[in-house]
């Protein structure tokens, strides 16, 4: 029997490795997961319960509700600082699936693709599955883990065809500012790339540095891609969205047809009562964040450890080479002697070796009892690595 050979050969997921360790385990700890601790707010799931009960079970227009899509691109235009019609916003099954059929609509097999390392694992899943040129860029701390242009210079070929871009970043939690922006795009201009712009923690930032590349193209070269799931605590519901130039949203939303038909026509509604939540409800989320970010930095400061200091989304990147373990053997470890799951950074890609992710979407007791676990074991560890050098 005879299978898609990329298909089959694709590794699984370094963080669904240890999130199906310890799946079921009510003695861990949980921090590898980005999944919010907050419960969908009740207004969303209201609005979903109202419109089944009203009818609104069948099918939509491919590419969304039409009052959804306006309303997506107020938002864009007031959060994001770019115009977009209606019609140039296409509703995805998630930002996952959207992200991957915008790759699909911009690319064709064969075609050169720059990803970052470390990144999200899926970004080079799906290049895979789209049997693309994958070439990755480096996102280092000498750096503050922003792109180089000049190393994407020396990637790039005449076959590359999209830059991708996340900002803020899984699993740095970096956030792209203006002057890197621009040179960013004024590289894709030189060479005539698209970029495509992951911006699915795009209202999840602490410092405000964050911009989306759309806002400062000059050619219409951006596809955005967005999400309900970190925002609003909706990832089960699986909504997302992309916006792009009027051709490229015109074929993207044709492409949808076969893949999704349309989305799930009550999480439609929920998205839309999203929208319209008061503005505190999102800010004392994103208020958390920041608390749970500044206590975890601090903590494993003050327990010997060093973490970078993210900007945006919710996660921390936690250096445990000190260890003497590889990143991955690091994260077993720690499961099985002091029940915590983290994420292990070889996951997000070769140079996280060295590093696990921490999610910050678990509650405050939770990190702080997580914190002094992973210090104990890195401690231990630590002691052990310098017992066996010493002359």
């Amino acid at each position: 029997m005879k299978l898609n050979e990329v298909a089959a050969a694709m590794s699984a997921s370094g963080i669904r490795e240890i999130m199906n360790a310890a799946w079921g385990r009510s003695d861990v700890l949980h921090l590898e997961v980005g999944q919010p601790d907050f419960p969908t707010p009740p207004a969303i799931a209201a609005a979903a319960d109202d419109a089944a009960r009203a009818g609104h079970t069948g099918y939509t227009p491919t590419a969304g509700i039409p009052e959804l899509r306006e309303a997506l691109a107020e938002k864009v235009r007031v959060r994001n600082g770019f115009a977009v019609e209606p019609g140039q916003v296409v509703l995805g099954n998630g930002g996952a699936q959207a992200i991957h059929a915008s790759m699909a609509v911009l690319t064709e097999p064969g075609d050169g693709i720059l990803l970052p390392n470390p990144a999200w694992p899926n970004f080079v899943m799906m290049a895979e599955l789209l049997r693309l040129d994958v070439a990755h860029y480096g996102l280092v701390a000498a750096r503050g883990y922003l792109p180089d242009v000049a190393e994407l210079e020396r990637l790039v070929t005449p076959r590359t065809r999209v830059l991708l871009l996340n900002s803020p970043s899984n699993p740095l939690g970096v956030a792209i500012g203006r002057e890197p922006m621009t040179a960013l795009l004024d590289f894709a201009a030189r060479h005539d790339l698209w970029v495509l712009s992951d911006e699915c923690y795009d209202q999840i930032t602490f410092d405000g540095t964050a911009v989306s590349p759309a806002a400062l193209d000059r050619s219409s070269r951006v596809v955005s891609v967005f999400s309900f799931s970190k925002t609003y605590a909706m990832t089960g519901w699986r909504l997302g969205y992309a916006t792009a130039p009027p051709e490229v949203a015109e074929v993207l939303a044709k492409t949808q047809e076969p893949l999704i038909s349309c989305i799930n026509t009550p999480a439609q509604y929920a998205g839309l009562a999203a929208l319209t939540l008061p503005s505190e409800v999102l800010d004392g989320m994103v208020t958390a964040y920041k608390q749970r970010r500044d206590a975890v930095v601090g903590l494993l400061a003050e327990l010997g450890m060093t973490t970078f200091r993210p900007s945006g989304a919710f996660y921390a990147w936690v250096d445990v080479r000190g260890s003497g373990l590889g990143s991955r053997e690091f994260a077993l470890r720690l499961l099985a002697e002091e029940r915590v799951a983290v994420a292990p950074g070889t996951a997000f890609g070769s140079l996280g070796e060295g590093f696990v992710r921490v999610s910050l979407a678990a509650s405050t007791q939770d990190l702080t009892e997580g914190c002094v676990r992973i210090a104990r074991l890195w401690q231990r560890l630590h002691d052990d690595t310098a017992a066996h050098v010493a002359p």
